[in-house]
């Protein structure tokens, strides 16, 4: 019986040690001192920030958000680009299997789709067109088998008028004409790398300025291909897309007096233009007529815009103050959701670690934790403004393949306090020291009713 009062007075008085406590540590009260935002900016229009969200100041704890945003976004081509349109009469041919269809109207719409979507909302890019073919038998084989349909202009509604009006009634292709004419319309202010040429033809070229008058002859593939590679001194942007091509393995009518190489129509277009693998310059897409809205609308226009801004091997780290570690259990509310973060903080560095492996335009990552205070927490950090994360340090590599690190000291300020008015002597202060007076008391009082209960019990004996 005594044994079992023994047991409920150390029951009782452990009870009562812990409400103690734990009135102390909810009289304590917590505070944001200042609460700003953390901003390391990289790349154009990019930024990390670390900021405070929320905060519930009864339970002493904050929640904090690290975002990464890649807001480079995907812009559109600037500089100078030239159409260069095929006007022979084979244009005009059906396709589909529909004779109101003609292939001119399918290639003229896609190109206007083109045009307005990279118009649009961009004064930075200028285009032109000129369309090529040739004028008749008895006048064939020079420059002026191209002619100009628009000089350049940032105006979509004066370039869609200008192509929708071009003729179809050239007999021949010369596209040696529409580069040399082409290349003539572009100024000397823009650079190399945005001056763009795309080809929209339906022909096997079979005329070249000053030609050897012989269709499909050698000097026709050899002068149509320097033409091409001429390109190179200008820009490399060249895109060509040949459709319409039906009989690719039959060979043209060469007239008894040719001596020269005879080619399939196939072998003539890959030793001008190359393969759609190894194109002789630019990119070429050699199509059936069933893919000239798709080729236009969506390959050549994602051709022309420039190289997504990605960044790869992003790494954040967040530093947090040893009062923090030491006073303040951390947890997550929220996991990255792009790549991996630290399980806790790492006690060495005070740190946690989140990698990115890449991050593309127009996405952000966000983690978010929380950082409660401690039950026993020291009692040395009271009255005094910490800081909750004093570095935050960002490394990346940009779309320029350049590796750089930044950092910030900006750092949100919490504060704890105790209520002024003086607490009973007996009432020890909540914190580790005063924790672990009330231990040894505990033990004393233990060892002395221990020693009681045995003295009677052997009494009794």
């Amino acid at each position: 019986m005594k044994k079992t009062k023994i047991l409920l007075i150390l029951f009782i008085l452990i009870t009562f040690i812990s409400s103690i406590s734990n009135a102390t540590y909810n009289n304590v009260t917590m505070s944001v001192v200042e609460e700003p935002i953390s901003t390391i900016k990289y790349g154009d229009n990019s930024y990390v920030e670390r900021s405070v969200i929320s905060k519930d100041l009864e339970k002493k704890e904050i929640t904090i958000q690290l975002k990464v945003t890649n807001n480079e976004g995907i812009t559109k081509p600037t500089g100078e680009l030239m159409l260069v349109i095929d006007n022979s009469n084979s244009m005009l041919d059906s396709v589909y299997e529909n004779e109101n269809l003609k292939r001119k109207d399918v290639i003229i719409d896609s190109a206007k789709s083109l045009i307005t979507k990279l118009l649009e909302d961009n004064t930075k890019l200028k285009i032109g067109a000129v369309s090529f073919s040739t004028k008749s038998v008895s006048d064939e084989g020079k420059a002026t088998d191209a002619k100009i349909v628009s000089e350049l202009t940032t105006d979509a509604s004066h370039l869609i008028d200008s192509i929708s009006n071009i003729d179809y009634d050239g007999p021949r292709t010369n596209l040696d004409a529409g580069i040399s004419l082409a290349k003539q319309y572009f100024s000397n202010e823009t650079d190399k790398s945005h001056k763009y040429i795309i080809v929209l033809s339906d022909g096997v070229p079979n005329v070249a300025i000053d030609f050897d008058n012989y269709y499909y002859s050698d000097d026709v593939v050899s002068k149509t291909k320097a033409s091409l590679q001429s390109l190179s001194n200008i820009s490399d942007n060249v895109i060509v897309m040949l459709t319409g091509i039906t009989e690719g393995d039959s060979l043209p009518t060469y007239v008894p007096e040719y001596t020269g190489t005879k080619r399939t129509y196939n072998q003539i277009i890959a030793e001008i233009f190359g393969t759609p693998e190894k194109p002789t310059i630019g990119k070429f897409y050699p199509i059936p007529d069933a893919k000239i809205e798709e080729t236009i609308k969506n390959n050549i226009y994602n051709d022309l815009l420039p190289i997504p801004k990605t960044f790869t091997d992003i790494k954040v780290v967040d530093y947090f103050s040893k009062e923090i570690v030491d006073n303040f259990d951390f947890s997550y509310v929220k996991d990255p959701n792009f790549g991996t973060i630290s399980s806790e903080i790492d006690k060495t560095t005070n740190s946690i670690t989140w990698t990115i492996p890449k991050l593309k335009p127009n996405e952000t990552a966000i983690v978010q934790y929380k950082l409660k205070l401690k039950t026993d927490y020291n009692e040395d950090i009271l009255d005094k403004v910490l800081d909750t994360n004093p570095k935050l340090d960002l490394t990346y590599t940009d779309y320029s393949n350049t590796t750089d690190t930044k950092t910030s000291d900006v750092t949100p300020k919490i504060k704890l306090t105790e209520p002024k008015e003086e607490l009973p002597k007996e009432f020890p202060k909540a914190g580790k020291t005063i924790f672990f007076n009330v231990i040894g008391i505990i033990t004393i009082i233990s060892i002395v009713l221990g020693f009681k209960y045995f003295f009677l019990n052997n009494k009794m004996k």
